[in-house]
């Protein structure tokens, strides 16, 4: 409009002269073909050069804003040319830094690390943004008059009132396989006291999920070393198994232990913790380490007294990192330990930021939150490299409760589940997996054949032992083939109690399990099953090596293999008779 008048306002440390002020006048006149009302406003901090705000523009003509300019000027010679510092000495002579419009924002609101900026048309998703002297932050939300923000420095000090500008990138971590046995926040940066990470890209942090086309079926194992679950409930190569259960069952233990199996296998894991103690961290990388396990692992920390906002970013930036390497063909265990409390980040930092909220005090795209996140793990096609990742996502539950809402989304986007069960627990079955409520939807085509052939009725024995058990409460007198079913169930489940930090290889998974099945220790007590498996895996690889071998090499046995195995395990059982 012609008779519209803007406002500018002049930032400098001495206030320019009649003469001055009017060629400032005339400048922006012609600029924006209106009257200019030009104000002037002291700041110490500019002692050479100015700031010019009209609108959301500015114009930097400070030291910073005039080295900024030639910062980007010499990054585009560098693209437009390979013959860089000849390059550089002929332009730079003749380089001045030019009048150009920046759009620079303001603080609104900050609030537990999450600000309100507006003046920032442009913005997108995920876009970083500087504020102040230098402090990052990423786009959260955007709407026609602000967007919303996380700081990823929590410490740093952003008040109502920060300039706030563009970078144009997009959130991202730092990734490279110097990144292997290193313990790294959620920003990429090393905080286990061994010195800086030599990076080789930079992946942005939120990646689309490989398309149909790009992806082979599932159909290689990856063996957690824990008899229960391999046997009954295998997980593959790019599958997405979630471990729930309630607190202080053993989560974080099978996942530990999945890690450790891992030796030797020429899988790297990595390890997200998110809300999880310090010292559960410091534990983690002991625990790893003592067993060899670091070598492959990167341990991505977002401890409980971080906050939410670095909580959020760290399950996305693992999932980065894993990517890098899956990318390049490599075979990457990624454990999120714990998604629910992932979720009560993301709700505390969408409250702040004014989202609605919905069932219980979510917002209501809390399912895409962890979609976009499971759905990045795959089994690449041979056409992609052919490498794989595969999630094990944690969640906690209230009393057992898998209908609660994060559980249920959870559940619902993962390829099966592993249960654990609070009274298994606390009785001594340890891992206390529940074979009725868990399942993978892989099954047997993550298997070898040689755990397919002995497993075979594991779980239906295990069913039917369940389902007596509860039936005996009810009963006075039993007839012996009912008791001698009874101890038969007792006996497989000793045989799946398994110690912490104690994965089996395959070939003693798959001798123990023909040992059970064939009956091998019907007349031992059960307290006594795991002594007597023990010996009757050690006798296996004494007498018969060349079974093992072929078992943990090629995946499979012969029938004559597994009368081998029995009478050798039969031979154990006299001692016990």
């Amino acid at each position: 409009m012609k008779n519209e008048i803007k406002t500018a306002v002049l930032y400098s440390d001495i206030k320019p002269n009649d003469e001055q002020t009017e060629k400032f006048i005339k400048f922006l006149t012609e600029e924006y073909g209106t009257q200019v009302d030009l104000r002037w406003e002291k700041n110490t901090k500019i002692k050479n050069g100015f700031r010019l705000a009209i609108g959301g523009e500015v114009y930097d003509w400070t030291v910073d804003g005039r080295f900024r300019q030639l910062k980007n000027y010499i990054k585009t010679l560098a693209k437009e040319n390979t013959g860089l510092i000849p390059l550089l000495k002929e332009n730079i002579k003749n380089w001045a830094p030019e009048i150009v419009a920046n759009e620079v924002g303001t603080v609104l609101t900050v609030s537990d690390s999450v600000a309100v900026v507006s003046g920032l048309k442009n913005a997108f998703y995920g876009e970083i943004l500087v504020f102040g002297d230098g402090v990052k932050g990423m786009v959260q939300t955007v709407t026609e008059e602000k967007c919303g923000c996380i700081l990823f420095d929590t410490n740093a000090e952003v008040l109502a009132g920060t300039p706030v500008r563009h970078t144009g990138k997009i959130a991202g971590m730092p990734c490279g396989n110097a990144y292997l046995g290193r313990v790294v926040n959620a920003l990429g940066e090393p905080i286990d006291a061994k010195g800086k990470i030599e990076t080789e890209v930079y992946r942005p942090i939120e990646n689309p999920a490989p398309q149909i086309i790009d992806r082979e079926a599932v159909n290689k194992p990856l063996q957690t070393g824990i008899l229960a679950i391999d046997a009954i409930f295998p997980i593959g190569k790019g599958q997405r198994e979630l471990i729930i259960g309630d607190r202080q069952t053993g989560k974080s233990s099978i996942a530990i232990d999945t890690v450790i199996n891992q030796k030797g296998k020429d899988v790297i894991c990595i390890y997200a913790c998110i809300g999880q103690k310090t010292s559960f961290v410091s534990g983690l990388a002991a625990a790893l380490k003592k067993h060899g396990a670091m070598d492959y692992t990167v341990i991505v920390s977002a401890s409980a007294g971080e906050a939410a906002t670095v909580q959020y970013l760290a399950p996305y930036a693992a999932c980065a990192l894993g990517e890098y390497f899956m990318e390049r063909g490599k075979d990457v265990l990624i454990v999120y330990d714990d998604l629910s409390k992932h979720a009560v980040a993301y709700r505390e930092i969408s409250l702040l930021l004014g989202r609605a909220p919905g069932r219980e005090a979510y917002p209501g795209d809390v399912f895409y939150l962890h979609s976009r996140l499971l759905e990045r793990s795959a089994h690449l096609s041979s056409d992609k490299g052919g490498g794989s990742m595969t999630a094990l996502p944690i969640v906690e539950t209230l009393a057992g409760d898998v209908s609660a809402y994060i559980p249920t989304n959870i559940i619902s986007i993962t390829d099966g589940q592993i249960f654990l069960e609070n009274s298994l627990f606390h009785s001594g079955q340890r891992p206390a997996v529940n074979i009725g409520l868990s399942v993978s939807r892989v099954g047997g085509n993550a298997q070898t054949k040689a755990m397919k052939k002995a497993a075979k009725t594991l779980r239906l024995d295990l069913a039917q032992y369940r389902e007596m058990e509860i039936f005996m409460q009810f009963s006075s007198e039993l007839d012996e083939e009912t008791k001698n079913r009874l101890h038969y169930g007792q006996g497989l489940m000793h045989m799946l109690r398994q110690k912490q930090t104690s994965p089996y290889n395959q070939h003693t998974q798959v001798i123990m399990l023909i040992c059970a099945l064939g009956r091998c220790m019907q007349n031992i007590a059960a307290e006594k099953v795991s002594e007597f498996l023990k010996k009757a895996v050690k006798k296996v690889e004494r007498d018969y090596p060349e079974i093992c071998a072929n078992i943990d090499e090629n995946g499979d046995y012969s029938e004559d293999d597994e009368k081998k195995i029995i009478s050798a395990a039969n031979s154990v059982g006299e001692q016990y008779a």
